[in-house]
């Protein structure tokens, strides 16, 4: 768990992204990557911050190829990486000015419709382009080998015979309506076929034309996460290539383009270093006692870097700018199990390690607990409050599965110390929490180095009541790692040389210094 626990999380206004900005990310990515670029870029007075090149001006046509390269960049990292990406429908908000001047001008076009089909004799001139564009769309839900229903559809819309049908007052719009409906429930999906019932149970014509198109606005976004959920297994092979494309187009035009990602490795160097020097004895204090770093292990050690991250006073790593959500929420993720884990253990350590193999107890403790510390990190959370809570009800858990199972009650005192044994997790120095996240920092640190082996790290002990649910962040996480890893390699292989070749340089004249 992270040792500062005023550090908001990602749900706060400042710092993280909230649920509106995830959902931006989706459906403007260009928009939300210039939001995070904003947020990052540091303030001038930050005295420890790269210094900026001088300004260069771009031109309209530059700033609009690099937007275009940016949106598609994203795109196709969020439909590899996210695998249930989905498109959805465009919610506006309730009362803004853009959802008014949609409905008012929908409301004028239908209105429109309908005086024209009240006219005597009936105008159906409006109509007619309807039934065009529906056919279009019809047509564009076929495959190639489609040719029947193809056919079906050009000939029962064909826009020629259904205005002479019109100028001779013989056209019969229910009867096109009824095909309509018919050809929308064979290529719809099957999620849709309530929505195509309750088509049929309309009879008025222009409410009816309404729900027709609202409808296909459904299959057409049907179709296209079809697209995407059929193009994915191929874009993975190919995305690789072409996000380090996009990013090396975009480097050409930024200025001290990878100044984040230097002082992001930077810090995971001196942080390995740090680590050694201990090893080494107190007396090992110059760069000559220093052993060599594996450009791996500094990897590694920044990747671990980033579920400890500050969001509010660090600007985030270029290469990983992409991610930012998904590693919030991971570090919110971890911090939760750090505390479930913490809880669990000073449970069984007082109530005995018995409880945790009854069936279902286990299990019901972390669900109560995970509801609980819904919010961690907002700050309207209050941590202490939580865990007073949470210690209640652990402790009537407790006491009722002791009492079920024939076990020595729990005494009062026993209840006493438990209680405040969980509700002194809010302290950030508290050790057991210290030791949970120490331990949970290492498995996955194993994770990242077992690379592709199928070999699963052993669990830590103290970690066994949230192993499962430190496996499956694991796997989530190592999976977003080394998938970025295989995009930005030759820039993470570039830098690192620079800073372990000086480093090298300076273990090498102290040497020749003690020599």
């Amino acid at each position: 768990m992270s040792q500062d626990q005023d550090r908001p999380g990602r749900s706060e206004r400042n710092t993280g992204e909230s649920e509106d900005d995830q959902q931006d990310t989706l459906d403007n990515p260009e928009q939300s990557v210039r939001k995070k670029i904003r947020q990052n870029t540091p303030s001038p007075s930050k005295g420890n911050m790269p210094q900026a090149s001088p300004p260069q001006f771009v031109s309209v046509e530059e700033l609009m190829e690099t937007a275009k390269g940016v949106t598609n960049m994203v795109l196709a990292h969020e439909i590899v990486v996210n695998g249930g990406f989905q498109i959805k429908p465009t919610e506006l908000p309730e009362n803004s000015l853009e959802k008014r001047v949609r409905d008012i001008v929908h409301k004028a076009f239908w209105d429109c419709l309908e005086a024209q089909l009240k006219e005597d004799p009936p105008s159906y001139d409006h109509a007619i382009k309807l039934v065009g564009e529906i056919k279009e769309a019809l047509l564009s839900f076929l495959l190639p080998g489609h040719t029947r229903l193809r056919n079906q559809i050009t000939e029962a819309l064909d826009l020629e015979l259904i205005k002479q049908e019109a100028e001779n007052g013989a056209l019969d719009i229910s009867k096109l309506a009824e095909f309509i409906i018919g050809m929308m429930g064979t290529l719809c999906a099957p999620a849709r076929d309530e929505e195509i019932k309750k088509l049929k149970e309309i009879h008025e014509i222009v409410p009816l034309f309404r729900a027709i198109f609202s409808v296909l606005d459904l299959m057409k976004m049907d179709m296209a996460n079809f697209a995407v959920s059929s193009i994915r297994p191929h874009l993975m092979q190919q995305s690789v290539e072409y996000e380090r494309k996009k990013f090396q187009e975009l480097y050409e035009k930024q200025p001290n383009p990878l100044a984040f990602v230097t002082e992001w490795l930077q810090e995971a160097a001196d942080d390995l270093r740090s680590k050694a020097l201990p090893a080494l004895g107190d007396g090992a204090t110059c760069p000559s006692g220093t052993p060599a770093l594996c450009p791996l292990a500094v990897q590694n050690q920044a990747y671990l870097k980033l579920l400890r991250w500050d969001h509010l006073q660090k600007p985030f790593p270029e290469t990983v700018l992409m991610d930012q959500t998904r590693f919030q929420e991971m570090q919110l993720e971890l911090d939760q199990l750090i505390l479930t884990g913490a809880v669990l253990l000073v449970t069984f350590n007082a109530a005995g390690t018995a409880l945790s193999g009854l069936p279902g107890f286990t299990g019901n403790l972390k669900t109560a607990i995970r509801v609980l510390l819904t919010g961690l990190r907002l700050p309207s959370f209050n941590l202490t409050e939580a865990l007073a809570t949470i210690s209640e009800k652990v402790c009537a858990e407790v006491k009722g599965c002791l009492s079920q199972h024939g076990f020595t009650p729990f005494t009062l005192e026993k209840e006493t110390v438990l209680k405040g044994q969980i509700q002194a997790l809010a302290n950030p120095d508290n050790s057991i929490c210290k030791l949970i996240d120490s331990r949970s920092q290492i498995f996955l640190e194993s994770y990242l180095a077992s690379g592709y082996q199928k070999s699963v790290p052993a669990i830590p002990g103290g970690l066994g009541p949230i192993q499962r649910e430190l496996e499956e962040m694991a796997v989530k996480y190592v999976r977003l790692v080394n998938y970025n890893k295989m995009v930005f390699s030759p820039y993470y292989d570039a830098v690192l040389s620079n800073i372990l070749n000086k480093e090298e340089t300076a273990r090498l004249r102290g040497k020749l210094e003690d020599n």
